[in-house]
């Protein structure tokens, strides 16, 4: 049975959507440019896939498309032959030529974006953002999202810094050895922010594999390109990732609904990603142990406990402590209180909830009304846990999310009956 169009073209925009951006923007040299011509191609699939039936190298093809409607943009403009000269000058682009799809390259294309979207000159927090948008082709309330900022303010942001890239001419090359150390924490936390949303997906159901793994297999090119360089921070970061991949199977049930930590079944968490996980963790904390280190060491607690009842939480309530106290920050604060009610009880971790949602830029933030309507949920408050529910149901966007809190909504409507 021949593949179905539109299946496939789904798949290639979720699995392949930065590595085509990323190659075409190194052929024209221009972000605006790359992201409309791969829209258009996508957008020709669609047609012409129901028609002539899915390419055998379906990336291949979408590139090739976008291709030939950048160089036709291009061509359209009255000044078409500067443009042409001046990205070649530039560095962008010896020539447009035809793609090269060999993706085993080492550095590749993503690698080439992410620091280029992660130039100093740029602004840090528009260094993440435009690499979410470009490599994750990630929209911009999902960016925003993830900064607890506006979409508007997000969208300025992208704006001034596809301008920036343009007007300073900024290369998109991997830079010297030497030259990566401006930069690293910044790919860190893009890197970081990339498995992040395939963790706990913006939309659909809860986890994107792809970006999961995207973000890995980026980290791990990290720490190849660095070699004796390499920050502490990277094994880290990797540490971190690869232990919170470990646990994908058990996040979910049969039914694709969200399956709670304590709930999950650890006989289906990945043990051998896991033990190759861990020797990453321990020499991330051997030296002064930054951000990256201390959530891997907090994952790791979880990981090398057998049963729930088994978890260290006094250890990782230390750790988040010292987490909170090296980067604090209203998310990892909320985090925090989670270890407190395991160690203090609900009431003290409902204290510190209730003083974040007093005014930390956290009140549309669903996790936090989720996690308040946890601790009245186990304080037997069950009528202010369902408001709490009730209020995080208005602001979730992930179908998985969204059907647990359903579901504890329902366990506390009919408590009150």
């Amino acid at each position: 049975m021949p593949p179905d169009p539109t299946a496939a073209i789904e798949a290639v925009y979720r699995s392949d959507w930065g590595r085509i951006v990323a190659t075409l923007i190194r052929q024209v040299g221009d972000f605006d440019l790359a992201e409309e011509a791969v829209q258009e191609a996508f957008t020709a699939a669609v047609d012409q896939w129901k028609v002539s039936g899915v390419p055998e190298s379906p990336r291949a093809w979408i590139i090739q498309t976008a291709r030939h409607k950048a160089i036709d943009r291009i061509r359209r403009q009255s000044n078409f032959e500067e443009k042409l000269v001046s990205y070649v000058t530039s560095g962008f682009a010896p020539t447009i030529q035809e793609p090269d799809y060999d993706t085993s390259e080492i550095p590749d294309d993503r690698l080439r974006l992410i620091f280029t979207c992660c130039h100093p000159a740029l602004a840090p927090e528009a260094q993440v953002a435009l690499t979410l948008r470009t490599l994750c082709g990630l929209e911009t309330d999902e960016i925003a999202r993830a900064f607890l900022v506006p979409s508007a303010t997000m969208a300025q942001r992208l704006v001034r810094a596809k301008r920036k890239i343009r007007d300073a001419r900024i290369p998109y090359v991997v830079p010297e050895t030497g030259e990566m150390a401006a930069r690293i924490n910044a790919v860190l936390a893009v890197v970081y922010l990339v498995f992040n949303e395939g963790y706990a997906a913006t939309r659909g159901e809860l986890v994107r594999t792809d970006l999961c793994a995207e973000a890995i297999r980026l980290a791990r090119l990290l720490i190849t390109l660095m070699g004796p360089q390499v920050p502490a921070e990277a094994a880290g970061l990797l540490g971190l990732m690869s232990l919170h991949d470990a646990r994908r199977e058990a996040r979910l049930d049969e039914s694709g609904d969200l399956v709670t930590l304590e709930e999950q079944d650890r006989t289906r968490w990945n043990r051998r990603q896991i033990l190759e996980a861990l020797p990453l963790v321990e020499a991330a904390m051997r030296s002064e142990p930054g951000p990256y280190a201390l959530q891997a060491a907090i994952a790791a607690q979880h990981c090398l406990a057998q049963r729930p009842e088994d978890t260290n939480w006094r250890e990782i309530l230390r750790l988040y402590t010292e987490l909170e106290r090296l980067q604090p920050s209203p998310v990892v604060a909320l985090n925090r209180a989670v270890a407190v009610a395991m160690v203090q009880g609900p009431q003290a971790a409902l204290v510190v909830i209730e003083d974040l949602a007093a005014g930390n830029g956290l009140e549309n933030y669903h996790l936090l009304h989720a996690a308040k309507a946890d601790m009245l949920r186990r304080m037997g408050s069950n009528l202010e846990a369902a408001a709490s529910y009730r209020r995080a149901l208005n602001l979730v966007t992930n179908d998985s999310e969204r059907r647990f809190l359903e579901r504890r909504l329902r366990e506390m409507q009919a408590a009150l009956v």
